[in-house]
């Protein structure tokens, strides 16, 4: 007995069987060539029937009898399904339902079909016959699509027999478009070998020609050609079609071959064929196609014509490989003598060479300039003008007169025979006695390399003695080759110990050097600092020498207790520091941020534990301990190579060719450095030319005045002082005074900017021998360095940025990389 619950879909699982049966009963009579008898059928679909019947019972029951009520069904008949998922009790209840009672399918169509012959027989013939028309409509469709396929491929041959003849006149056609849009519009060509692909694209970028048309030409172009193929084509496929194609497609489709049939069939042909006739026109002059107007389509009129223009343009393109070829041999010539050989070192002067190699703070600089200050005559060349500055004043207060000369500042003393000055302000027609070159890995860099090569190979000395870190020296010893050379390596007396806690800013002690990598890192951690109660010094490269000397003064005499730093505390200051903390592991070096590499960070570690002071240096991180550790102890890589840039003799001979300085820099680009060296971008000094190329400015200058001015050691990236320089630039080929530099001085940033300001001006002042005129640029520069520097000693004011742990609230430090504080990360 089938319960409540199952009986409503017992019902409807036999209607829904009733309409199955049905239908196979249709289909089985259709396809059967004689009558067959209701037995035979039975005995035929019994099994499938069946089937038919339990399939649809389950899927009914189980899709239209909710999950409470299969629960209740199951339980009722004492299944226990507690401990089972929907899943589980779906499957069980389908499982119990399967036996339930087939109902009487036989009979029911026994007594619908079965028992009258004449109702089985009717139903046949009419099934049976409507079949027999639905096959012979199939057939008929069949037979259609297959003289489609076949007319399809027929018109694909034909159009490809006629490709020229097609794109002849659709070349016709687009060229009689043009001149009328050329006349109509007012258009204006750049050159009479513009290109049909040019005018569409470049030619209508053009102010002149922007007017008329915004949108995209190449798609109107290709839209008019599919247009034009699509209005001709039936006529012109029908004039070449064989009297066969044509009297086959009226057998088949009962008609006359017409133009919907021709375009449905051949519009995606006609689509392919389109896009090929717009790439074989793009190469082809406007001028040719234009002039199609006027002359009557003729296929071998156009053809003969196509062919002209086309001899033509080959021969002109010809021409114009064969001048690029005489302009690259050309080009090559010149690169060749302009550059030729000047970046091989000289093999002719007797000069000793002395190698100083070695660690950061192991004595290297003391002993060079020792011999120095010994010689009759010396001279020091630095990488920064601190450090020039900074030996300035030590020769001269160990009484040996010595002039200081960096370019932006000049202090002569009359009776020295010793200078210091920035790397850049060599000149190699000087004798010394002696020649200090520091920092001599600098060699390496991609900007200012060059200026230690030129010191190096061009020095005019009995001595030269220069100062390199460990992997410099086979490079040196390379580049040196077989000249006179004596080398002295220098070790560490005082070890560097890497502290096994990672640093946090409340572990600063007396001694400290933080150091960061950006001046806005270097202020706000000072700041922080200054609010704990320390007092601190700062560093960064864009301070004034003078109040970097004067920080440094007040570390060293303890005025105050740590020193914050960018790296240039790693480059020749020598500060009593106890330890070398790194704030940060990596550094924005113009293009991108990237790990420190290995000698960077022994460069900057090694000022850690200053000889004499500390037995021991030490180093601390903040994150990653044990891949700086690693950095700090590897065995730095030997460089390879170093940068050349030009120099006068090369402008020299440039200027038999040529006083055009964008062409230089044109070819200095395509020059190849001999193997091992790295040419200068020259990307600041392209920057400058820039600014003047094609103004009186560069009219009036020669090359080599002008080109000396470019090179003008300022912060370029700066836009207020490149504003200067040109502003300055113009002064004088106007022979106008020099605009005096605007002095600002509300916060220490305007003080630093009017600072670098004073400098640009001091480098025109000293250029032009003005030095009247600088010593009072000078005394000004100086007193703004001294506001700087009281800025910074009276602390790094700013709103203070509170960074506090999300979950404790205790108060971060403003370098603290996470948001929750050590404590709670360990807890969690």
């Amino acid at each position: 007995m089938i319960n409540s619950i199952l009986k409503i879909q017992y019902d409807r699982a036999i209607h829904q069987t009733k309409n199955l049966i049905m239908n196979d009963v249709n289909k089985y009579l259709e396809k059967q060539e004689s009558l067959p008898t209701f037995e035979e059928y039975m005995e035929d679909r019994k099994v499938f029937i069946e089937q038919m019947w339990l399939n649809t019972w389950l899927n009914t029951a189980t899709s239209h009898i909710r999950y409470a009520e299969k629960k209740d069904y199951l339980t009722n008949i004492g299944l226990g399904i507690s401990n089972l998922n929907k899943k589980d009790i779906n499957r069980l209840f389908r499982n119990e339902i399967r036996e339930v009672e087939v109902f009487p399918y036989e009979a029911w169509l026994r007594t619908k079909l079965g028992e009258n012959k004449e109702i089985w027989k009717k139903r046949y013939e009419e099934k049976r016959e409507v079949y027999l028309l639905k096959v012979e409509e199939q057939m008929e469709l069949e037979k259609k699509r297959k003289y489609t396929v076949k007319f399809s491929y027929y018109i694909e041959q034909l159009m490809e027999k006629h490709y020229e003849e097609l794109f002849l006149y659709i070349r016709y056609l687009t060229g009689c478009n043009i001149a009328v849009e050329i006349d109509r519009n007012g258009i204006l060509l750049s050159s009479m070998e513009v290109t049909f692909e040019e005018y569409l694209s470049n030619e209508m970028d053009m102010a002149y020609n922007q007017f008329y048309f915004l949108e995209d030409r190449t798609e109107a172009y290709e839209n008019l050609m599919f247009q034009h193929l699509l209005d001709f084509f039936p006529t012109w496929v029908k004039d070449k079609l064989p009297t066969r194609i044509k009297e086959e497609y009226e057998e088949v489709f009962d008609s006359s071959l017409s133009n919907s049939f021709l375009l449905e069939v051949s519009a995606p042909l006609l689509e392919e064929i389109t896009a090929e006739f717009l790439e074989d026109l793009f190469p082809e002059y406007i001028i040719d196609l234009e002039k199609l107007l006027d002359i009557p389509f003729d296929v071998e009129i156009h053809k003969e014509i196509m062919e002209k223009d086309r001899q033509r343009k080959e021969q002109k393109e010809a021409e114009d490989r064969e001048e690029q070829r005489r302009r690259k041999d050309e080009e090559a010539r010149m690169i060749e003598d302009i550059f030729g050989k000047e970046y091989y070192p000289p093999t002719s002067r007797d000069i000793k060479y002395v190698l100083h190699i070695g660690e950061t703070n192991t004595g290297k600089t003391y002993q060079a300039i020792t011999r120095m200050m010994e010689a009759n005559s010396g001279l020091y060349l630095a990488p920064l003008r601190l450090l020039a500055l900074e030996i300035y004043e030590t020769l001269n207060q160990n009484g040996v007169p010595c002039s200081l000369k960096t370019g932006e500042e000049e202090k002569l003393k009359l009776e020295a025979q010793h200078q210091s000055s920035t790397v850049e302000m060599f000149h190699e027609k000087d004798f010394y006695d002696v020649i200090v070159i520091d920092e001599a890995q600098m060699i390496a860099d991609k900007e200012r390399g060059f200026s230690w090569y030129r010191a190096i190979t061009k020095a005019n000395a009995k001595e030269v003695h220069i100062i390199a870190s460990l992997h410099a020296k086979n490079m040196l010893l390379q580049l040196l080759g077989d000249k006179n050379v004596e080398i002295h390596e220098y070790h560490r007396d005082t070890p560097l110990q890497i502290e096994m806690d990672l640093f946090q800013l409340s572990h600063t002690r007396k001694g400290d050097a933080l150091v960061c990598f950006s001046r806005r890192g270097v202020l706000e951690t000072a700041s922080e600092l200054q609010r704990k109660g320390w007092q601190v010094s700062v560093i960064y490269g864009s301070m004034p020498p003078e109040a970097r000397k004067k920080q440094m003064q007040r570390f060293i005499e303890g005025e105050t207790k740590v020193i914050v730093s960018t790296d240039a505390i790693g480059m020749g200051l020598n500060l009593p520091i106890r330890r070398i903390v790194f704030l940060e592991n990596d550094k924005f070096d113009g293009i991108r941020r990237r790990i420190l590499s290995s000698q960077e960070v022994k460069q900057i570690a090694g000022r850690a534990g200053r000889k004499g002071i500390y037995d021991v240096g030490r180093v601390a991180f903040t994150s990653d301990r044990k891949k700086m550790k690693y950095l700090l102890e590897k065995k730095d890589e030997d460089l390879y190579g170093f940068t050349i840039a030009p120099t006068n003799a090369v402008l020299e001979r440039f200027q038999k060719y040529s006083n055009n300085l964008g062409l230089f820099f044109y070819l200095w680009g395509h020059f190849k450095s001999p193997e091992g060296t790295k040419k200068a971008s020259l990307a600041e000094e392209v920057q400058l030319y820039e600014m003047i190329m094609d103004t009186m400015v560069e009219a009036r200058m020669s090359l080599h005045d002008l080109f000396s001015f470019l090179k003008l050691p300022f912060a370029t990236s700066e836009a207020a002082l490149r504003a200067q320089w040109k502003i300055n630039m113009e002064a004088i080929v106007e022979n106008k005074d020099l605009p005096e530099p605007k002095i600002k001085s509300d916060s220490l940033e305007e003080l630093e900017l009017s600072y670098k300001s004073i400098g640009l001006h001091l480098l025109f002042l000293y250029k032009l021998e003005r030095r009247t005129e600088a010593y009072y640029w000078e005394k000004l520069r100086g007193e703004l360095s001294d506001q700087i520097n009281d800025h910074l000693k009276a602390g790094i004011k700013g709103k203070k940025r509170v960074k506090t742990c999300r979950k404790c609230g205790k108060e971060l430090s403003s370098r603290f990389k996470f948001s929750i504080c050590n404590d709670c990360f360990y807890r969690t």
